[in-house]
């Protein structure tokens, strides 16, 4: 699967106020900046449009099922994770600063992180044209509640600069690089790990049996994180991994809490959509695992660069491992 992440860094145009988790004030606006550049016809609905099959707007945000994936092929996965991956799963993650200051001053600079998946990569173009169109709209707020402006300064990838705002142009080329399925039966060649310290970097929402969980046994953590590796590599990759999905799941139910610094997170988003105000919550803190984890490392690997849980594209479920050998 084509994986690429990409460095926006920006300057403010005007003083701004922004809330304590920024996540959801980008993605609102990316939204609306992304289909005023990419919507040919500016009043159809998506549903019904002609263009829809060759429309990025479509593509990243009006994505929907192909025939292909309504149909019941996930063999060795639970029936309950086979009905949780049937809509496609988004081909972006917002990553917004990590700061968790409200208040910037005109001039000031901050950055965010944009990932992308699969073919969205082929579309970089429409992203930077979008979000620096995002920076005229504005985010968040200023003192007299009309959003602050910001200016795209440069685009990053792995310290190569794909474009500056001094000559308005993006390198041609490939930035992003291979993620290999992490389908892994063999363990020999992995380095052996007893002990592992999950570190929930933004709020980790995660539904199991119907219910967000408020703390984070193992086996729920895998159960996403398999849902998450399935869902991506199929719809965006070269098709599901040969993972023995029940046998890591019950396996994983033998790995212990060692140390828990889990604490919910409640914060608000408005959402346009809807027309309302929607409390959302994750956990966050870290928390340390005991036991014979080493097949799961290359699971848990792969999802600290895609992120997992729900609302991802806000980048909600940014995660970061420590591994300890025996």
């Amino acid at each position: 699967m084509l994986y690429g992440r990409y460095s926006f860094h920006n300057t403010f145009l005007d003083d701004a106020v922004l809330p304590h988790y920024k996540g959801s004030t980008f993605r609102g606006v990316f939204g609306h900046a992304l289909k005023s550049v990419a919507c040919a016809l500016k009043r159809q609905d998506c549903s019904s449009c002609l263009l829809r099959e060759k429309c990025v707007y479509a593509f990243v945000f009006e994505i929907r099922p192909s025939e292909e994936s309504r149909t019941d092929h996930q063999q060795g996965m639970l029936p309950a994770e086979r009905r949780r991956i049937a809509a496609p799963p988004h081909p972006y993650v917002l990553e917004p600063p990590l700061d968790p200051r409200r208040s910037y001053l005109q001039g000031e600079s901050f950055d965010f992180g944009l990932i992308l998946f699969g073919q969205a990569n082929d579309y970089l173009p429409y992203f930077v044209y979008a979000l620096e169109q995002m920076g005229q709209l504005g985010i968040g707020r200023q003192r007299d509640h009309s959003r602050a402006r910001f200016f795209l300064q440069s685009v990053t990838a792995a310290n190569t600069t794909l474009y500056d705002s001094r000559e308005r142009s993006l390198q041609s080329g490939r930035f992003a690089e291979d993620l290999m399925n992490p389908d892994f039966p063999d363990t020999r060649n992995h380095n052996p790990c007893d002990s592992l310290e999950v570190t929930l970097l933004t709020p980790l929402r995660l539904k199991y049996e119907n219910r967000l969980e408020a703390d984070l046994p193992f086996h729920v953590l895998i159960r996403s994180a398999l849902r998450r590796i399935s869902s991506l590599c199929r719809y965006y990759g070269r098709g599901e991994p040969a993972l023995d999905y029940r046998g890591l799941v019950e396996r994983a139910r033998g790995i212990k809490v060692e140390r828990s610094g889990l604490h919910w997170f409640d914060w608000k988003r408005y959402s346009n959509r809807q027309d309302q105000s929607m409390l959302m919550g994750g956990l966050t803190g870290s928390i340390r695992y005991c036991g014979p984890l080493t097949e799961f490392l290359p699971l848990l690997r792969f999802c600290e660069k895609t992120h997992l849980g729900k609302q991802t594209t806000f980048g909600l479920g940014k995660i970061s491992l420590n591994a300890t050998k025996p």
